[in-house]
């Protein structure tokens, strides 16, 4: 697998396991902004879920990305969150010397239902790191609703984005 898109997220799930250490639980699970009232919990839930199914469909070669397992105990337990971030880390490291040089089929719904889309498997863990940032973002604007900062440089910004662009260095 690509060093550089495993260094990315490894990055990146590094950062949530920083997050989970400067957050306490009822931070973690509070649902109280809106507009869509979920917690930082469930979006990371969310973003874990997104790669366990990457990781489930690599030996089969099938990658069902709405084959998500929803496990609430991610959402409302900080330590299984840590768990399953060391999880997904190690068995990315274990992958990464694989050849990517085939196409993945990875079912999703892009909104009118199941669909069966050619990825690269580079890509696809690509897609996966970009939707974690994305749902970092959302968790950035949860914890700045609730006057709780983190000390976590680039946090829930895109590498690409500027830095005279970003607001919390």
């Amino acid at each position: 697998m690509n060093k550089e898109i495993i260094a990315a997220v490894n990055y990146n799930l590094n950062q949530a396991n920083e997050l989970l250490t400067q957050i306490d639980v009822e931070t973690y699970v509070n649902e109280s902004v809106g507009p869509f009232f979920s917690s930082i919990g469930s979006h990371l839930r969310h973003t874990l879920d997104f790669f366990n199914c990457l990781i489930d469909g690599l030996d089969g070669n099938k990658i069902d990305l709405t084959a998500r397992k929803r496990d609430n105990t991610i959402a409302t337990n900080i330590d299984a969150a840590k768990d399953l971030i060391q999880n997904i880390q190690e068995t990315l490291f274990r992958f990464k010397d694989i050849n990517t040089n085939y196409l993945v089929h990875v079912t999703d719904n892009l909104g009118q239902g199941n669909t069966e889309i050619n990825y690269t498997l580079e890509s696809v863990l690509s897609h996966a790191n970009s939707h974690m940032i994305h749902h970092f973002a959302m968790i950035g604007y949860i914890l700045h609703s609730l006057n709780i900062n983190v000390n976590i440089e680039g946090f829930g910004y895109n590498a690409s984005t500027p830095e005279e662009q970003r607001k919390s260095k």
